[in-house]
């Protein structure tokens, strides 16, 4: 486990959705929570994912400041560590908060947690991860699409390679996670019977990990003898890719998920093939609204449209927002068109070639 985040004080409106920073990174702006009169916590779940830091967390913030401009706000990052978000519930209490959003490090674990904050008479919302417990609203994209569209982006990329004897290495989110296992249920339900699944582990959601789970397959199949690559989010994509060429393997397909940066301009190279896009934007100023309206009072109805079930039998008002599948083709349509990333960031003088190749110089 990272070493725990120290929860901090975030300023004013400053409770964006990250899940960023090293832990006991301090990101508060200015001033204290304690009244807890109308305060909004935010907890998210580790440093290792980039989109937590630059979008989630600056997006949370800008709409809580829109929808209430006197809410005050804490934030905490967990830093992997499920014992320290578990503290970190316990701190937002103390503190009198009366909504809490969290994206859970180990939806089980959080349980109890989350049964002491709702008893405290606090809201909870469930944030990209269906946490158990009492769980007043959840937000995330529709997970097992997600699943379907990197099995289909990786069928896609293997092309006639795609049979039913070809290998393939999947290389799994963190078995906690209640989402990483609906991403492994969908892709299976596009690659079983397509491809053979030859290998496949869990990643933990962390580079190193994962690129030592890509070395043990390589050493059991052998490096000509791997079709495809299944990773469930660009974090592992990265130590995946590094893994790959170091063996001299530059031709067979990887996936990942999240749309980084790095995955973008390993897109463009090359050295991957597809990535997930989710708008960060829409899912935190979804967490943001309901929170909010938590918070006053209001009716939820209009914003969880639909019921989802979590791990422990609760059945939780729901918003899930729609995925896309993001290869070399719609770059310019998906995250440049959205303001996620410029041309400037993503074409830096190494991969100044392949954009101009791609058409986005």
């Amino acid at each position: 486990m990272r070493r725990a985040a120290v929860a901090v004080t975030i300023s004013a409106l400053a409770i964006t959705a990250t899940a960023c920073g090293k832990a006991g990174d301090d990101d508060s702006d200015s001033g204290s929570s304690s009244s807890g009169d109308k305060s909004i916590g935010l907890l998210l779940p580790d440093s290792v994912t980039t989109r937590y830091a630059k979008f989630d967390k600056p997006y949370f913030d800008a709409k809580v400041k829109e929808l209430c401009s006197d809410c005050k706000l804490e934030y905490a990052n967990a830093a992997g560590s499920a014992a320290t978000q578990a503290q970190q519930v316990s701190s937002m209490i103390t503190k009198g908060v009366k909504v809490i959003a969290i994206s859970a490090v180990d939806s089980a674990a959080i349980k109890s947690s989350i049964q002491a904050a709702v008893d405290k008479g606090i809201k909870v919302v469930a944030y990209d991860r269906l946490a158990q417990g009492p769980v007043s609203a959840y937000i995330s994209f529709d997970n097992e699409k997600v699943g379907e569209l990197q099995g289909q982006s990786l069928l896609d990329a293997m092309g006639s390679k795609a049979t039913p004897s070809a290998n393939v290495v999947m290389i799994n989110g963190l078995a906690s996670d209640p989402n990483a296992a609906l991403f492994k249920k969908g892709a299976h339900s596009v690659l079983d019977g397509k491809v053979k699944i030859a290998y496949e582990q869990s990643g933990d959601w962390d580079d190193k990990v994962a690129a030592q789970k890509m070395s043990a397959a390589i050493t059991q199949l052998g490096a000509k003898k791997i079709a495809g690559v299944y990773s469930a989010n660009d974090g592992m994509a990265g130590g995946i890719a590094t893994v790959l060429k170091g063996a001299g393997i530059s031709t067979v397909p990887l996936t990942g998920q999240d749309a980084e940066l790095s995955s973008i301009q390993r897109i463009l190279a090359g050295t991957q093939a597809s990535t997930i896009y989710k708008a960060y934007k829409p899912e935190a100023d979804a967490a943001a609204e309901l929170s909010v309206n938590l918070l006053e009072g209001k009716s939820i109805d209009s914003l969880a449209t639909t019921t989802q079930t979590s791990g422990s039998g609760d059945k939780v008002p729901s918003q899930l927002l729609t995925p896309v599948a993001l290869t070399k083709d719609n770059i310019e349509s998906t995250v440049i068109k959205d303001k996620l990333y410029t041309v400037a960031e993503i074409c830096t003088a190494d991969f100044a070639a392949a954009c101009k190749k791609a058409g986005l110089q």
